[in-house]
């Protein structure tokens, strides 16, 4: 009986090895399957009109597409090489970044969504020598 019971214990002891040297390889299998890391090269800017309408644009310069986000929808760009400057379209709309002068427009109507201009009107001088 004494035997028997020091088989027994022995026997538990060598599958508790076992199954602890099992569970350890595969937390390393878990371990190793990480995810890639998104590694595009995004900008993102906000631009307000004149009217104050805001217009968010993500550029994407890895896969050269562009995102707009204007009145509550979003557009899908791809980047134009053949226009001046940063240009994207697509089959209905444009994007154009030309000096600062940002437009958004839809192209087979021709119809101006957004238009933002970086350039300051400079206050124009009135003021006449008094002699």
């Amino acid at each position: 009986m004494k035997k028997l019971l020091h088989i027994l214990i022995l026997g538990i002891i060598a599958f508790s090895v076992t199954a602890c040297r099992h569970s350890a390889k595969e937390s390393e299998t878990l371990t190793n399957t990480l995810q890639p890391v998104n590694t595009d090269e995004i900008t993102k800017d906000v631009f307000t009109d004149t009217y104050g309408d805001q217009m968010e644009v993500a550029i994407n310069n890895s896969k050269n597409t562009i995102t707009v986000h204007l009145d509550g929808k979003t557009y899908e760009l791809k980047k134009s090489e053949d226009l001046p400057e940063y240009t994207a379209s697509n089959a209905e709309y444009q994007y154009s970044n030309i000096r600062g002068n940002i437009t958004f427009l839809k192209k087979n109507v021709d119809m101006v969504l957004f238009h933002h201009s970086n350039e300051k009107q400079k206050p124009s001088s009135t003021k006449m020598a008094a002699y």
